[in-house]
C-alpha cells in the first residue's frame, strides 16, 4: 500500500497463518505529521478492500490469544471504535500482539489528549 511522502508507517504486519505471513491481508498504523494517526486494513490480491479507522475514535481494545496463537506467538486485537462504517476493527493473527496492543493504546491516549476528546460510555 502506498502512502504520501509526509506519512510515516509506524507499524505494519500481515495476517499470519500458522505463524507465517502468507496472507493477502496487511495491517498498517500510519501517522501523517500533525494531522492524524490511522489504522489501515488492506485485504485482497486481485480485488482490494481497504478499511481505515482514526485512532482517536477507538475506545476499547481486546486481545485474544488462543492455544494455537500461543504456539505460534500470534494474537488477534479487537478494537472498538466510534465509527459507523467499522465499529469493530480486527487485526487478526498478528505477531507480537502484546507490543502492538501497548502501541495502539498509547497512540489512542496521545491522540485523544491532542484533540481534547473524551469518550463517555452510556449504558
Amino acid at each position: 500500500m502506498k502512502f504520501d511522502k509526509d506519512c510515516e508507517v509506524i507499524w505494519h504486519d500481515r495476517k499470519r497463518i500458522m505463524g507465517m505471513p502468507i496472507s493477502f491481508t496487511r495491517y498498517y498504523i500510519v501517522k501523517k505529521d500533525r494531522q492524524w494517526v490511522k489504522i489501515f486494513k488492506h485485504k485482497g490480491f486481485f480485488t482490494s478492500l481497504i478499511e481505515e479507522v482514526n485512532v482517536y475514535r477507538c475506545f476499547d481494545i481486546a486481545l485474544y490469544v488462543s492455544f494455537a496463537d500461543k504456539i505460534f506467538k500470534t494474537g488477534t486485537l479487537d478494537i472498538a471504535a466510534n465509527d459507523e462504517s467499522t465499529p469493530n476493527f480486527q487485526l487478526k493473527h498478528i505477531a507480537n500482539p502484546y507490543k502492538v496492543r501497548d502501541l495502539v493504546s498509547s497512540l489512542i491516549e496521545v491522540e485523544r489528549k491532542k484533540r481534547h476528546v473524551d469518550i463517555t460510555e452510556l449504558q
